[in-house]
């Protein structure tokens, strides 16, 4: 999806930037300098995020940096003086600060992808659940310290996890609700893209031992205020504090619900603040996704351990992170990584039986690390039962799935994530999941289309090439095939046939065949 700032239009797919409807002419690194600062305009970018998001760990001088950085300004009416648009953060890295957004369906006019030649169908109106529907929007960090965004956005995100554990309730996941952090957008406007009815926005400060969160809770469809309170209490009240308020949200939008319901959904991760400010800090930085910090994520939950040995949540995340350095080809000794990710995961299911988010990450890395799918499938399916909100286990069930050859069941899976989290700044995993559902199916045109999707949102997701590949060879397009298995190469040189069954574990042996027939098809090396 293109984003729209000022007199700029960015386009991903045509690679293309407009200025007062004129193209503007850019190189390619400069172009994706500029796209990757805009897709991470919600905070400070690092330089070593940078060089390894376009660079892709290449060496380059500072001075490269500084100029590519310059020639982005340039390009979108900006300059190092005023830096108006992008901001130097001193020893930290570069911030995109303009009120950027993706353009809305009726601003798109056809896409140009580096594989795909389809167009985008417009995104349909989302009509409202048939129960009491509610998105938490990021709240306003208050301290006068930007240092301490990770600390409001993890509380954000335990009170989403607390109500969203209701089950007549439902609340979008947390990565469609942060897509707003720091835009000014109407509540109407917000209501009608998530498709919700309500909207809980707020603010928290947090000084020395002391923390006050306030919050409100408004009717998206006319924009009144339903109710408003403020909550403040020492930093060792924090969980105490989430809970308040999430008793007062939910008091407002149904007084008739059975305490019960309240207290369940209610809990404390862990008795140790230290372990939780650990917590918070990982989170923050899993949510960058780039390999520095997945790395330092799991730093930081293994520092939380420390501080409290039977934390659940954050054995969950460990594992989650060596998880994804193996998808992602980061893993330095696979043996070992994987050993220690399947300690982590057994370890996180033993002590968060009653934690959907951790029998989530626990149980599909168990999948990947400990081969037994069914044993997987039936603790993501665990947490569904638990809280039937939480978009990420549906996600994670459509794929143990769909690696189980039931891809019809998978793809109604990956609707309802679809729909939990409309607007998910990880929506090519959705994506993907829908690609490979299709694909073990045979329906080789539907996963080409949907991988094609995937790729156009993360264009270095080697697995959605390896499907695009796949199925144009499959499919007899062999031009395209030979097309896309390239760019695959060129991604990850060490991809081969021989490693296929590493990057994803079919259940089925049929199903593994006809992905290397495919990329064998299509070139790809033995």
């Amino acid at each position: 999806m293109p984003f729209v700032f000022e007199n700029c239009r960015l386009d991903q797919n045509r690679r293309e930037l407009t200025r007062n409807s004129a193209t503007v002419l850019l190189g390619p690194q400069v172009f994706d300098v500029l796209l990757h600062l805009v897709q991470n305009r919600n905070r400070v970018v690092t330089k070593d995020e940078l060089l390894e998001a376009v660079w892709r760990g290449r060496i380059v001088s500072e001075s490269t940096l500084t100029s590519h950085i310059n020639a982005a300004r340039k390009a979108i009416g900006d300059n190092g003086h005023d830096q108006r648009l992008i901001k130097t953060v001193a020893r930290k890295g570069f911030r995109f600060v303009a009120d950027a957004r993706p353009a809305r369906p009726t601003e798109v006019d056809g896409d140009n992808p580096a594989i795909a030649n389809a167009a985008e169908p417009a995104a349909a109106a989302l009509r409202l659940p048939d129960k009491p529907s509610i998105a938490v929007l990021p709240f306003v960090n208050l301290s006068g310290d930007s240092e301490q965004d990770y600390f409001a956005d993890g509380v954000v995100e335990d009170i989403i996890t607390a109500l969203s554990r209701i089950r007549w309730l439902f609340v979008i996941a947390r990565n469609s609700s942060f897509t707003y952090k720091g835009r000014a957008v109407d509540v109407k406007q917000i209501g009608s893209e998530l498709g919700v009815r309500y909207v809980l926005e707020g603010s928290i400060r947090k000084s020395a031992n002391r923390v006050r969160i306030t919050g409100q809770l408004i009717d998206a469809a006319t924009g009144g205020h339903l109710w408003a309170e403020r909550y403040e209490g020492a930093l060792n009240d924090i969980f105490d504090l989430q809970d308040q308020m999430t008793e007062s949200v939910v008091g407002a939008i149904e007084p008739q619900l059975e305490r019960a319901e309240i207290e369940r959904a209610l809990h404390k991760p862990t008795e140790s603040l230290d372990a939780y400010d650990c917590y918070l800090r990982g989170m923050a930085s899993f949510h960058q996704r780039g390999r520095d910090a997945v790395s330092e994520a799991l730093s930081m939950f293994y520092k939380a351990l420390e501080r409290d040995p039977a934390f659940a949540a954050a054995y969950g995340m460990a594992a989650w992170c060596i998880f994804w350095r193996k998808i992602n080809g980061w893993m330095t000794d696979p043996a070992q990584e994987i050993a220690e990710g399947a300690r982590l995961a057994r370890r996180a299911v033993e002590l968060g039986r009653n934690d959907a988010v951790t029998l989530t990450r626990g149980g599909h890395v168990l999948a990947h690390f400990g081969g037994r799918i069914d044993d997987s499938i039936a603790l993501v399916d665990e947490a569904i039962a638990l809280d039937p909100n939480h978009a990420t286990a549906w996600i994670m069930s459509g794929f143990l799935r769909a690696l189980r050859g039931e891809p019809d069941e998978a793809i109604e899976r990956f609707k309802r994530a679809m729909r939990l989290s409309p607007m998910d700044s990880e929506m090519f995993r959705m994506q993907f999941g829908m690609a490979l559902s299709h694909f073990v199916a045979r329906r080789f045109d539907e996963a080409t289309t949907w991988a094609e999707k995937a790729f156009r949102e993360w264009p270095v997701y080697a697995l959605a090439i390896a499907i695009i590949a796949a199925s144009h060879a499959l499919a007899g397009r062999t031009d395209e095939a030979q097309r896309a298995a390239e760019h695959l190469r060129k991604l990850d040189p060490a991809r081969r046939l021989s490693t296929v069954g590493s990057w994803i574990p079919f259940h089925r042996p049929e199903d593994a065949a006809i992905l290397i027939d495919g990329l064998r098809k299509a070139g790809l090396p033995e």
